[in-house]
């Protein structure tokens, strides 16, 4: 899902982790699958104790007594904002004099209907012509067409390999890659990365789910190929240009800001429903974290290796070939994991314009609320995901294995041995049992689950004593949350919330980031769709803030606590790895439809990007300021309150703004589960062919991304002007 990601001067990224990367994964990962946004710098460890610990008028002697909180506030204080306040009170004064005009000529309330212009009747003659000329406009015949052919022969191409191979060919086969990309030794490694991958198919053949899962598959091999492809192209031409790396910054920072249903339109409009249209906006998705992190590598390769290479003889392309290249594969690995993470994403969630697949089987029964029919293939996503996970996993570790050099020289023979077992196999089983997954070893758990959810919605949706229930609940939040804050943000007038976005840009950002969360938003009332965004703004506030109070709270203890830290890591690897159309299935099972469900599943994809960056925040303290803090007399919580959070701040608005870009993500996909506002805006678009309509809450929902984004950059750029 983040998730997840765009400021104009990124700050340098941590080691091991992709520029502008909107999503902090785990250990060794970027994000979740989802969509990969800013990685701004949390904050460089030492920078800030530096500055805390020789302030001046730091001591004791200034402060009072060790441990009062004056002292520790002077021992984490950082450099007053002089500079935000200046450019908030410009905008004071700029505001007395343009707000009054305003107001006199437009009104104050919602969008004046003078500044609204009709986009969605352009877009609708646009899709009425393309649907005209598809078959003879020069454009289709001799571009687009081709496109279209070659995307639909390529994936069938794959399904008809997957098919051919039975069901016993492409079990072997995933079992032989995970053990090869775990080290093809005996080890507990490659015995772990097997067993996931056999377990896997195991699975999906059980539940009678094996040819969604080969068509998801074919969709998925041709996906990952053509963006692996393209982002370590571009990745190569920003590592190795920085005029490049310039030029393709603010794209992928515009990218990764865009939720993931945003990218279906333009593509539904050029391709119509179907596979190419799933597959090419897969590919778009997914090719910015393969490029980031191939620059990243190339531009972080160890000088004094260049240095011996060039001291060598070796031209540029040599140097390319046999030091940069090789110096980067561990990040190129990373960023290949996070792509397929990624294309796995999308490929399910573009079941909504007919890809097939595992996606179409989740999307159907969710349409008609069938919980029990969803969690089966919900099971089989989530399943693959890990599996695919584990094994590039694996194969990184395997990179970074001291002993793995010694191995390589029987690796031709050991992948040899493994293709020859695969077609042996594949002959045998396809022989013996078919090449269809046996229709007497499947089981259904739609009916046990349903009746589960039935038990559940009838004895916990409402009537438990002093707690209520979880419609109750539900209910509740709607009513008392997000009601008043949708009025609210509804009934104010349309220039407080330009004035309210320009103000909090400048607190976070620069000129140019006010004026753009400015015109983002006054993009979405020239749209006609400001009371539409508004509904869903409240939304994404309601669900940030919920997943800040949940997210600070246990990553402030993970860092704390290393028993929690270590209970916490496996939940949140899971959860980081599950599509994020499947957050929504547990939801609808204990909250039925509506905003809040939305809402619900929007907290629990954003939460773990929060709680790693929060610890790791906490955890990167300045070893010497906290030293200070205690020499002082302060007290666990004085240290937490008065050194800590301070000088994690900037990992804090990193947490603000991933969580902000995440909780979007969930919260425009919630319209299939009855959250309403854009989302509902963008289905009814694809579902019935009234793209005008699915278009402008598209492109609502980009405006509404980046002026989110741009409100809560981290202060680290704040001075770059």
């Amino acid at each position: 899902m983040t998730t997840a990601t765009p400021a104009p001067s990124a700050p340098t990224p941590e080691p091991g982790k992709p520029e502008n990367q909107h999503e902090t994964g785990k250990a060794g990962k970027t994000g979740k699958t989802g969509k990969v946004g800013t990685q701004k710098e949390p904050g460089k460890p030492g920078e800030p104790g530096r500055t805390a610990s020789t302030a001046p008028g730091s001591g004791p002697d200034r402060d009072g007594p060790p441990g009062r909180p004056g002292a520790l506030r002077r021992l984490a204080a950082r450099a007053p904002g002089r500079s935000a306040a200046r450019r908030l009170l410009v905008l004071a004064l700029l505001a007395l004099v343009a707000v009054p005009a305003a107001a006199s000529a437009w009104g104050s309330g919602g969008w004046p209907d003078a500044l609204t212009h009709d986009v969605r009747t352009p877009l609708d003659e646009l899709d009425a012509w393309l649907v005209d000329n598809r078959e003879s406009h020069w454009l289709f015949l001799y571009f687009l067409l081709h496109i279209s052919n070659n995307a639909v022969s390529a994936v069938d191409g794959v399904l008809a390999l997957l098919e051919g191979l039975g069901w016993t060919g492409v079990t072997a086969a995933a079992t032989v890659l995970a053990w090869l990309a775990g080290g093809a030794d005996p080890g507990r490694r490659a015995l772990r990365t097997a067993a996931t991958a056999l377990g896997t198919f195991a699975v999906i053949g059980l539940l009678d789910l094996w040819a969604p899962a080969m068509e998801t598959l074919a969709l998925m091999v041709v996906a990952v190929a053509a963006a692996a492809l393209i982002g370590a192209a571009l990745g190569l031409a920003a590592g190795l240009s920085d005029r490049c790396e310039r030029l393709l910054r603010p794209v992928f920072d515009t990218m990764q800001v865009m939720p993931a249903f945003a990218y279906l339109l333009p593509f539904v409009l050029l391709f119509g429903i179907g596979t190419p249209s799933a597959l090419i906006a897969t590919v778009i998705y997914a090719a910015p974290p393969m490029a980031r992190l191939t620059s990243l590598g190339l531009r972080g390769a160890d000088p004094a290796a260049l240095e011996a290479s060039a001291s060598l003889g070796a031209n540029a392309w040599q140097r390319l070939v046999t030091a940069r290249l090789p110096l980067a594969r561990g990040q190129m690995l990373l960023g290949l994991n996070q792509t397929i993470m990624m294309c796995l994403s999308m490929v399910v969630l573009a079941s909504v314009i007919g890809a097939g697949g595992l996606g179409d089987e989740v999307f159907t029964a969710l349409s008609r609320v069938d919980v029990g029919q969803a969690l089966g293939p919900g099971i089989a996503i989530v399943l693959i995901a890990i599996w695919l996970d584990r094994t590039t996993a694996a194969a990184g570790a395997r990179l970074d294995d001291a002993s793995a050099p010694a191995s390589r020289r029987r690796t031709w023979s050991v992948r040899a041995a493994a293709a020859a077992f695969v077609a042996a196999v594949s002959a045998a089983g396809s022989a013996a049992l078919g090449r269809e997954w046996p229709e007497q070893w499947t089981v259904s758990i739609s009916g046990p689950v349903n009746t589960a959810v039935g038990w559940i919605t009838e004895n916990l949706g409402s009537g438990i004593p002093l707690i209520g229930g979880t419609a109750t609940w539900s209910e509740n939040f709607a009513r008392w949350v997000l009601n008043p804050l949708r009025d609210g943000l509804q009934g104010a007038p349309w220039w407080l919330l330009l004035l309210a976005a320009a103000a909090l840009a400048l607190l976070t950002g620069t000129w140019r980031t006010a004026l753009t969360a400015v015109a983002a938003l006054a993009a979405i009332g020239a749209m006609g769709l400001w009371p539409t965004s508004l509904n869903t703004l409240s939304q994404v506030l309601a669900a940030l803030v919920v997943t800040l109070l949940l997210g600070v709270a246990i990553g402030v203890l993970a860092a704390r606590v290393s028993w929690v830290d270590r209970a916490i890591r496996p939940v949140l690897d899971v959860m980081q790895t599950m599509p994020q159309f499947i957050y929504l299935i547990p939801v609808v099972a204990l909250f039925n439809v509506g905003r809040t469900a939305a809402i619900i599943a929007a907290v629990v994809y954003a939460l773990p990007a929060v709680v790693r960056i929060t610890a790791q925040g906490i955890r990167e303290t300045d070893p010497g300021a906290l030293e200070a803090a205690r020499s002082m007399g302060a007290s666990t919580g004085q240290q937490l309150r008065h050194v800590q959070l301070p000088l994690a701040r900037p990992a804090l608005l990193l947490a603000v703004n991933q969580g902000v870009v995440l909780v979007l993500a969930i919260v425009v996909i919630g319209g299939l589960v009855g959250g309403g506002a854009l989302g509902y805006g963008v289905v009814y678009g694809l579902q019935k062919s009234e793209l005008g309509i699915g278009l402008t809450a598209g492109a609502a929902i980009v405006c509404l991304g980046v002026l989110l984004d741009r409100i809560t950059q981290p202060a680290a750029s704040r001075d770059r002007r």
